[in-house]
């Protein structure tokens, strides 16, 4: 559908008229995006130098999921952020677009980030007048959308890409604006639900990372004890509760716990460590299963189960995974809640949330039938950073670690009793981490089954919103 011309001044309130009928309260429409008043804004093709602290200069690895996330950007000065914003400078509901790696991957930042977009990143931004700032992030995850990817996709030696002056003749079937507004507020608010988890998986994974690096590597409670002073620790199974994103406050520790720290340091070879506690190396106190070469195991049937890579396990889900045989020793196999840990790549680990799948090669899957799950999720993260550091060493390679390192990385382990007490409180701080993730993924699943249904009108909102209150 043409969008009307200007109308003469005899014509303008007629014309108004038509324009709120088509746009705003008619049918859906076809229409390209520079039709529908969609700005392309393209960043600066340099790239600044790095500050240690500053602004974040969104890069295409800080796409996730639809959102911008800050984990592991790049920091650049006042002064460069001023200058890469000048051409490019983010608003609210302005869509990040990658033309690049992968190509029509798209994500939101928070209203309030300031930041700097990187190269072969774009900016797309509605005016309101044909789309609805808020609906523009969803149009663009449509299966509309990735077909106008495939339709202008260039392909090239090493990576795919997009050219600017073919995102704006991308053509998609637009719903009428009130059914805009209804459908960015009901995947909205399934959106902001995933976040809200997300931050406050944030805030109980800080204050697990805290507390064990005061028990486990400064000895915080020891030290107390040997300086005749009180040990103090959060109050007892205490987790933050749906909105909240505080530590609870400090409490003393009861007599009868504290009188299971000793109040000695002895030598070791990591140094000092609380007398009767012992030094183990992580591959003592967990077993670290390799995966699978998967593409040896295709599925032989109509039954697959998706194969958890490095991609997978940093995006938190199996979407676009390689399948893999169900026919596989069931060690193999990942459920939720497994701790998984790519040694290779990027190195990460984390608590598994995204359904039920099969391990490949360069993850391991971290189990122990000694020692609680979480003294083995927060051994290794307390190691990350070496290793890492290890892995970058390995120039000739893609950086990885062995086993051996795994074998160095040494912690103090205190007597059963104590670790006993110690996982009352801390086992109940990573479970409702990991819940939270698993909640997120469920009504992310439901948005993303939701989306396509709604953009092109074959499920309408009130609907999708019954739906929604029946299943969550």
């Amino acid at each position: 559908m043409q969008r009307p011309g200007k109308p003469l001044r005899g014509q303008q309130d007629e014309a108004a008229k038509l324009e709120e009928l088509e746009y705003g309260e008619g049918e859906w429409f076809m229409t390209s995006l520079r039709e529908a008043n969609v700005t392309l804004i393209d960043c600066d093709h340099r790239t600044p130098p790095a500050a240690g602290t500053g602004y974040p200069y969104v890069a295409i690895p800080q796409l996730l999921a639809g959102r911008v996330i800050l984990d592991g950007v790049r920091r650049i000065s006042k002064e460069h952020y001023l200058k890469w914003t000048r051409k490019a400078k983010p608003r609210a509901d302005d869509v990040v677009l990658s033309r690049r790696c992968n190509p029509g991957e798209t994500a939101v930042a928070p209203s309030n980030l300031e930041y700097a977009l990187g190269q072969n990143l774009v900016l797309l931004r509605a005016d309101g007048t044909r789309i609805y700032p808020a609906f523009l992030r969803w149009l663009v995850r449509g299966p509309e959308w990735w077909r106008q990817i495939s339709k202008f996709i260039n392909a090239g030696a090493v990576f795919d890409s997009l050219k600017c002056g073919d995102i704006p003749n991308f053509e998609l079937r637009i719903p009428p604006l009130p059914e805009q507004r209804a459908i960015a507020h009901v995947l909205g608010t399934l959106d902001d639900k995933i976040e809200l988890n997300r931050r406050m998986s944030e805030t109980l994974e800080t204050m697990a990372r805290a507390l064990f690096k005061s028990w486990f590597v400064d000895f915080d409670p020891v030290r107390a004890k040997c300086r005749g002073e009180p040990a103090c620790s959060p109050q007892f199974g205490q987790v933050p509760q749906s909105g909240q994103a505080h530590r609870p406050a400090p409490t003393k520790w009861p007599q009868h716990i504290l009188d299971l720290f000793p109040d000695r340091l002895v030598d070791s070879e990591l140094g000092e460590i609380p007398e009767g506690w012992e030094v183990e190396g992580l591959d003592r106190i967990a077993q670290f299963l390799n995966g699978l070469a998967l593409q040896k195991y295709p599925p032989t049937d109509n039954r697959s189960l998706p194969a958890i890579k490095i991609a997978q396990l940093r995006a938190g889900n199996t979407s676009g995974a390689d399948q893999a045989s169900v026919d596989l020793d069931p060690n193999y196999i990942v459920e939720d809640g497994d701790i998984l840990f790519s040694w290779s790549g990027s190195l990460e680990c984390e608590f598994w949330a995204g359904g039920r799948g099969a391990l490949n090669q360069h993850l391991f899957k971290v189990t122990s039938a000694t020692y609680p799950h979480w003294l083995c999720y927060l051994g290794i993260h307390a190691h990350l950073d070496d290793f890492r550091h290890i892995a970058a060493g390995k120039a000739t390679t893609m950086g990885h670690i062995q086993r051996h390192h795994l074998s160095n990385a040494k912690l103090a382990v205190p007597p059963k009793p104590l670790l006993r007490i110690m996982d009352n409180q801390l086992n109940p701080i990573i479970d409702s981490l990991w819940r939270r993730k698993l909640e997120s993924h469920t009504l992310a699943a439901l948005r993303d089954t939701l989306l396509p249904k709604l953009i092109s009108g074959e499920l309408r909102v009130k609907d999708a919103e019954k739906f929604i209150e029946r299943t969550i």
